[in-house]
């Protein structure tokens, strides 16, 4: 049973104890007797951490135990929040959230696996014309920093591409002005190109490995955009590169309505889709403006089709395509739509699940869904109006921050006791234990345990101690206790 002992003669006040950001130990919040800034419209906010201000989501149909297991992946960007990449359940609740340093953005969130372990990965930077200057960050499950990735030759990496590899390196994409005769698409003779750019980077050293230039080995004149007054042309827009069970790499372009199989010595072998195709496409298999090309198989790959912008389709789809390199055909296996009929300009992917189920991003409309193998839509979250993820993916993670948990909490002069507790990134976490006490060496449990409700959990109690803590509950077990806060 906790002490009793006389409350302070304020009537109201909040002491807070928040975790740092991205691992290391805890800190006392900047001005203690401070609630947290009050939530602008779409934004969360949290008593325990006021340094967190993450986009408030709303899940417009529920998973209701029809979806494969694992978190939402996203980075939401250009939202009333902070922009950072977050992992959240299926009701919308924030497990982790990591905000990106002020006028950047993060996209490319996901899990992956560095030497052997999972890790979480994301470029984070600043973007003009469809482009990303940046870097791209590892953290392991813990939350600690493992490596920041650069690309290389005085190059600035992309936010479109960042593949981790069993050999410890990553494919990365990268943008570099080149000069280029552009009179063959309109342009001028002394034109200029922002070409594309594919890096294999060594993790560890930093060190280029492979590079390979769209201009080196695609004519501008199969691009089917064309140049813009006082900006270089973009005729290729590398978005996406998947290596494949041929040994080669799949390098999708955007700006070219084309994939391309490109061998370790950088030669296309074939390409599927654009102005010279190498394959015939089935009734419904042609794609436009696409992005995230996977290989699903030795002749399947999956592909997100946007169809836009301009328009050359109602709406845009996710799409599973079979390829006999015999006939050179191209059919299609599956499509997903949207049932709101999204038409999307930018941006957008399809994951392909375990179970069989897709999980994808519809872009800038904002909608992140997933559906069954035949296309019914099970899951389907919106983002603040205004505001994308690039992607968004389902993984299975678990997380084990260093950090103590964090605890606000406000006493009346009645002995009422709130208080707020949570612990970003503890994926084991399941509840919580107030603690209470005379001195922080003699807290005691404090009522029954409480289950956890949402990123943060209010708890309530009637008590005099001067002293209070929250223990983090697993399951069947503690985890760990934050610091004591009293007068």
């Amino acid at each position: 049973m906790a002490a009793r002992v006389r409350v302070g003669a304020v009537a109201s006040l909040l002491l807070a104890v928040a975790a740092a950001g991205c691992g290391g130990s805890g800190r006392a919040a900047q001005d203690p007797a401070a609630a947290p800034p009050p939530a602008a419209a779409g934004v969360l906010r949290f008593h325990s951490r006021p340094d967190l201000a993450p986009d408030r989501v709303r899940v417009s149909v529920a998973a209701r135990g029809r979806t494969a297991p694992g978190y939402v992946f996203v980075a939401v960007k250009r939202g009333p929040g902070q922009d950072g990449p977050a992992i959240l359940d299926d009701a919308g609740h924030v497990v982790w959230f990591h905000p990106v340093p002020a006028h950047m953005a993060a996209t490319l969130f996901r899990a992956q696996r560095y030497r052997g372990q999972p890790v979480l990965t994301w470029w984070q930077g600043r973007t003009r014309y469809g482009h990303g200057r940046g870097e791209d960050v590892i953290l392991d499950r813990r939350y600690r920093r493992v490596a920041v990735v650069r690309a290389g030759d005085g190059l600035m990496a992309d936010h479109h591409v960042f593949e981790l590899t069993p050999r410890g390196t990553a494919y990365l994409s990268a943008y570099v002005r080149r000069r280029m005769d552009l009179r063959a698409v309109g342009g001028r003779r002394d034109g200029e190109i922002f070409d594309s750019v594919v890096q294999e980077v060594d993790v560890a050293s930093g060190r280029v490995v492979w590079q390979w230039r769209a201009s080196d080995h695609v004519p501008v004149s199969d691009g089917v955009t064309r140049p813009k007054a006082g900006v270089p042309h973009d005729y290729f827009h590398v978005n996406a590169v998947d290596p494949g069970p041929h040994g080669t790499l799949l390098i999708s372009a955007r700006n070219t309505h084309a994939i391309y199989d490109v061998d370790t010595r950088g030669r296309v072998l074939w390409r599927l889709g654009g102005r010279r195709s190498d394959f015939r496409f089935a009734p419904g298999a042609r794609f436009a403006f696409q992005h995230d090309v996977r290989w699903l198989g030795h002749d399947t790959l999956s592909l997100f089709d946007n169809e836009a912008a301009p328009p050359k389709a109602p709406q845009s789809r996710g799409l599973v395509l079979r390829l006999d390199f015999r006939a050179r055909t191209a059919r299609v296996v599956r499509r997903y739509t949207h049932p709101d009929k999204l038409l999307i300009p930018a941006e957008g992917n399809l994951q392909t699940l375990p179970d069989g189920h897709v999980f994808t991003s519809w872009g800038v409309a904002g909608h992140v869904s997933e559906l069954a193998r035949d296309g019914r839509l099970l899951f389907d979250l919106l983002l603040p109006p205004g505001s994308d993820t690039y992607q968004a993916f389902r993984f299975p993670w678990s997380g084990e921050p260093l950090d103590r948990p964090a605890l606000a909490a406000q006493r009346t002069a009645g002995g009422r006791l709130t208080v707020w507790a949570s612990w970003n990134g503890a994926t084991a976490l399941h509840g919580w234990q107030l603690l209470a006490g005379s001195s922080p060496r003699a807290l005691r449990p404090l009522g029954a345990p409480v289950r956890r409700t949402d990123f943060e959990t209010a708890l309530h109690a009637h008590t005099t101690a001067r002293w209070i803590a929250v223990r983090a509950l697993g399951p069947g077990r503690p985890l760990a206790a934050s610091r004591a806060i009293g007068p």
